[in-house]
């Protein structure tokens, strides 16, 4: 049996590389929302999608209050409810970080055109589309993002640097517990290729 020297358990991942996460999901959906709105709206086929660097701050920051708020309200309210909430703190997220960024010129959206706009800067035409992504935020992103951990240690997580001397089948159920060939190589998902 192959054992490690300095087995230390897996570690949650730190707020700061759960807000990357958020910040890439949130810049991801707006890219892939605006291009299917120009779509539906000018039927381009090009799906032109756009958005702001600020986007990153702005989902990042939002998504992980949605996170300490999910924590907070599981089970104890269900999850429409919850959703309701979450929406409810996206408008209010949306306006004040809005209202921030045109103080210089620098608000990337406008929604003066929206009949039902709030000094263009939040539209309850939005309303089940931030519904959806909050239950899409809740149910996929977070409850996946907090069951990520860290490897720590010095194994990679991948590969076997330990040989099986008993030549059978070893650490992962592989032949010869992960001994390597000479002229092979461990690439970084964990299979062996030949040079």
């Amino acid at each position: 049996m192959v054992t490690l020297e300095s087995e230390e358990a897996p570690v949650p991942l730190t707020a700061l590389s759960r807000w990357y996460l958020y910040a890439i999901h949130g810049y991801f959906c707006e890219v892939m929302f605006t291009a299917a709105w120009e779509f539906v709206v000018n039927c381009n086929w090009k799906f032109p999608g756009v958005t702001s660097v600020w986007a990153l701050f702005i989902y990042g920051t939002c998504i992980l209050i949605v996170e300490r708020m999910y924590l907070k309200l599981r089970g104890r309210w269900p999850v429409l409810l919850r959703c309701i909430i979450y929406t409810l703190w996206t408008y209010l997220w949306e306006f004040g970080t809005g209202l921030l960024l045109r103080q210089f010129n620098a608000c990337p959206w406008d929604y003066s055109e929206f009949r039902y706009n709030f000094m263009g800067l939040i539209t309850a035409e939005y309303a089940v589309p931030w519904f959806c992504a909050s239950f899409i935020v809740e149910r996929l992103v977070i409850r996946k993002t907090l069951r990520l951990r860290f490897h720590e240690g010095p194994e990679d997580g991948w590969s076997n640097h330990r040989l099986d001397a008993g030549g059978g089948r070893g650490a992962g159920g592989t032949l010869g517990g992960g001994r390597r060939r000479e002229g092979m190589g461990n690439s970084a998902n964990g299979y062996l290729k030949g040079e």
